[in-house]
């Protein structure tokens, strides 16, 4: 495990955030209902999305680290599309989505954004995610690979509403990620083309 932590910014700079301390928790298992009180608080008392990514990625490292649970909560990859999603949490009213991703080997996703802050920790397996940026932001769906990196177990990504990226489960065995994201705006949620220089609505 390297227990590394990145942030990919709108612009699509890829930051190498030093890797954060644990905080102060108990050292007993760290509960869902724990983790999910915890991330209130900041959600509530903390805006600005890169702020609150400092905050929250340290609670992400702790589950990683003290939930055993965590690293059995998942579903199978679909024989069909190659991936799963399982959510563990999703309250109406409430800007919080929490989930574990499967991606089968050799898999990968569109080039998307997500149209709100998300982390991603990659509780097993390996993911290649390539960064990519719009080239005009103000006048065109044109977009440019910037970066790749690639994610092992106990790593963690964090990303800025407009960053852009794709990931490629790398490896012989699915790759297991915990994502947690804030409320999106479908409006402006989109899966870009590299070639044609488009978006759709994602």
């Amino acid at each position: 495990m390297t227990n590394q932590d990145w942030l990919v910014k709108n612009d699509g700079k890829l930051e190498d955030c030093q890797t954060i301390a644990e905080i102060e928790l108990s050292a007993n298992p760290y509960r869902l209902f724990r983790f999910l009180t915890n991330l209130e608080d900041i959600l509530l008392n903390i805006t600005g999305d890169i702020h609150r990514l400092e905050k929250i990625r340290p609670l992400v490292r702790h589950l990683l680290n003290y939930s055993e649970w965590l690293h059995y909560e998942y579903l199978e990859p679909d024989p069909d599309t190659g991936w799963s999603v399982l959510t563990l949490y999703d309250e109406p009213d409430f800007p919080l989505t929490v989930q574990t991703v499967v991606w089968s080997p050799g898999q990968a996703s569109p080039i998307h954004n997500h149209a709100t802050w998300g982390i991603v920790a990659i509780v097993s397996g390996e993911e290649k995610n390539t960064i990519w940026r719009k080239v005009d932001p103000e006048n065109s769906d044109a977009i440019e690979k910037i970066s790749e990196q690639i994610l092992y177990p106990g790593d963690i990504i964090s990303f800025t509403p407009d960053a852009i990226h794709h990931v490629e489960a790398l490896g012989d065995e699915p790759t297991v990620s915990f994502n947690l994201y804030g409320e999106a705006d479908y409006e402006r949620r989109f899966e870009f083309d590299p070639i044609t220089h488009t978006a759709i609505n994602f």
